[in-house]
């Protein structure tokens, strides 16, 4: 336990808690600012931690920004999560909705993590490509128990790549959206899914 300033104490948090607080700030001020404008003493200062303590989790700002999108991926996954004997089709706007709602409040982040995997950088590229699999295993695990394309999959070695594509027209598409599309997040959701249930049909 630590004494804060007003006499009282507080419980010291657990390193997983550290990092999980550490995170959570990133992940708004990423979503906030662009990636240069965030600054590692601005997340110390809001956490109540010295520089030192956070790079003793996070070595490098890449590293950090790297972790704060691989936590937002994997709450990502769960937020759109297909719900067992539901068909996806009637699955697919809600998911996307989610998905572009998130898109739209964290801009800045989400650009800065294709900017970066465009550019090569290895820490983010592999972060890049554990989300795109995880991704690719949801959409065809749901697929795989729709009833409407369930029976088809295991004969249709396309199908994978199917889906790799829907998703990199998915970054595409709401890249350009961000940009300043004038399309609504309405008609974003349509294409996106016309797009995948053109894809996945046999």
């Amino acid at each position: 336990m630590a004494a804060n300033r007003g006499g009282r104490t507080r419980r010291r948090l657990s390193t997983e808690e550290r990092r999980e607080q550490l995170l959570s700030v990133g992940a708004r001020l990423f979503s906030e600012s662009p990636y240069d404008e965030v600054w590692i003493e601005r997340v110390a200062e809001i956490a109540g931690v010295s520089r030192g303590l956070l790079y003793h989790y996070f070595p490098t700002k890449r590293d950090f920004f790297a972790a704060v999108v691989e936590r937002e991926s994997a709450r990502m996954l769960r937020m759109t999560a297909a719900v067992p004997g539901i068909p996806v089709r009637e699955q697919l706007g809600a998911g996307l909705d989610t998905f572009l709602e998130y898109v739209q409040a964290h801009a800045h982040g989400y650009r800065a993590f294709h900017r970066a995997d465009a550019a090569g950088d290895q820490v983010v590229r592999r972060v890049y490509q554990r989300a795109l699999a995880a991704q690719e295993r949801q959409i065809l695990a749901a697929v795989a128990a729709d009833p409407e394309w369930g029976p088809s999959v295991e004969t249709r070695p396309d199908l994978r790549l199917a889906v790799r594509g829907w998703l990199a027209f998915v970054t595409a598409v709401c890249l350009e959206w961000l940009r300043g599309s004038p399309l609504s997040r309405e008609q974003v959701r349509d294409l996106c899914a016309r797009a995948l249930l053109g894809v996945i049909a046999p």
